[in-house]
């Protein structure tokens, strides 16, 4: 068996760097023959990484970074027909995919010992246009923060930094005339912001929705139908508190297999994927039911499903955009 790390040299005040021998080494003992490549400061480096990996036959590719790592390699290879296992070494800022697999997050070596144990967990991948996403999508007031912090703040002050951003932008909080479908229902109305959830850990919070199944093949959509500053705050504490957002009056929740977003107003819908850039509105947001395999730490997982019943699923999603009017 053949293993690639692909790491960001710069993530976790250059750990990745220090450790790689040792992970390497974690690697080989569980009887991978292991490599690494460091990624480059050009455009979709590691998912043309990935993506050579995948072509070569690798069976596992190593995703050593921030969740922008293990974005751009799912971006790499999820739509080869043969995709290799993917395991992650968390080494970012937030490291939600991490969190949400239950992957040590302060110890690389450890988390290297995860990936060598090898339980699969079979994941939902996202796609909007051919733009891939594996934890969240979202669009709106406050969604541009996480490709607004300069990277140098990022590596000084953590999530501090994402946090002043947010403070700094919360009094300009405009709604914005949004028309949302998605299963069995359409939201068109004024709101902030919407997000397109994967996981349970998003944004450095662990009860978005405390009712994800991983792998189900469904989104997970909340919708903020205010702009308001207090209500907004008032929404965060009850997210604090036990998921109790849910059936906040200002929130839409949701649990589909697509949606399709487009703007009603003369502003820009900026869409985010995974903490980057991704466009704008309109944009369709579908679900690929267990299209990854990753390894995680990770038993809650829905039913694992067979190509098949795979391939039925993502077809009726598909179908059900048809019927709808742009």
């Amino acid at each position: 068996m053949r293993a690639r790390v692909i790491y960001n040299p710069s993530s976790g005040r250059e750990q990745l760097k220090k450790n790689m021998l040792d992970i390497l080494a974690v690697l080989e003992e569980a009887g991978y023959e292991a490599s690494a490549f460091a990624t480059k400061a050009e455009p979709n480096s590691a998912a043309n990484e990935a993506r050579r990996a995948a072509k070569n036959g690798f069976d596992l590719i190593v995703a050593a970074g921030g969740d922008g790592t293990v974005n751009d390699v799912v971006n790499g290879i999820a739509n080869l027909k043969k995709r290799p296992t993917i395991g992650i070494i968390p080494a970012g800022t937030t490291n939600d995919y991490a969190r949400a697999l239950k992957i040590p997050r302060t110890n690389l070596v450890e988390a290297a010992k995860v990936i060598a144990e090898g339980q699969v967990v079979p994941m939902d991948i996202g796609q909007s246009n051919e733009q891939y996403f594996v934890n969240i999508a979202a669009g709106g007031y406050l969604t541009d923060l996480t490709y607004q912090v300069p990277p140098k703040l990022k590596t000084a002050f953590g999530y501090l930094a994402y946090l002043a951003k947010g403070a700094e932008k919360l009094p300009g909080i405009r709604p914005m005339h949004m028309n949302i479908k998605y299963d069995g229902g359409e939201f068109n109305g004024l709101a902030s912001m919407f997000f397109i959830v994967m996981t349970n850990s998003t944004g450095g919070f662990e009860m978005l929705d405390p009712n994800i199944k991983l792998g189900d093949g469904k989104f997970s959509l909340f919708v903020l139908k205010t702009a308001n500053v207090f209500e907004i705050l008032q929404i965060i504490g009850a997210v604090l508190n036990g998921g109790k957002h849910l059936n906040h009056p200002q929130v839409l929740y949701a649990k589909t297999s697509f949606v399709k977003v487009s703007s009603r107003d003369q502003q820009p819908l900026m869409l985010n994927l995974d903490g980057e850039y991704g466009g704008d509105a309109p944009a369709t947001f579908v679900n690929h039911q267990q299209h990854i395999n990753f390894i995680g730490n990770h038993t809650e997982v829905y039913e694992e499903i067979d190509a098949e019943a795979k391939r039925e699923a993502f077809m009726q999603s598909i179908e059900q955009l048809g019927q709808d009017s742009p």
